[in-house]
């Protein structure tokens, strides 16, 4: 072994996220829940990321995402929040 494949900053949260999802040090999903505020009626809601429909506003049914490959992205002028439900921070100590 060398010290450059012992040397490896697990805490690192850049590293972590850039790999697969279930082959990082805890496993955790790259999908989440996020409130999106509606420009014209400034209702809030709650869109998946990775939605596979188009979104729309319940108050004045306007668009809030539309779905591409992958993410959903978010229209012109919407804004988005993530919510973690549950979620365990790791933390590391040396």
């Amino acid at each position: 072994l060398s010290l450059t494949t012992l040397f490896i900053d697990y805490c690192s949260p850049r590293l972590e996220r850039s790999r697969h999802k279930k082959k990082r040090l805890v496993q955790s999903p790259n999908s989440y829940f996020m409130d999106v505020k509606c420009p014209g009626c400034y209702k809030i809601t709650t869109v998946f990321s990775h939605a596979q429909t188009v979104v729309l506003c319940v108050g004045c049914s306007t668009v809030l995402c539309q779905p591409t490959g992958g993410k959903a992205r978010l229209t012109e002028g919407q804004y988005g929040h993530t919510i973690t439900f549950g979620f365990k921070e790791l933390r590391c100590s040396f």
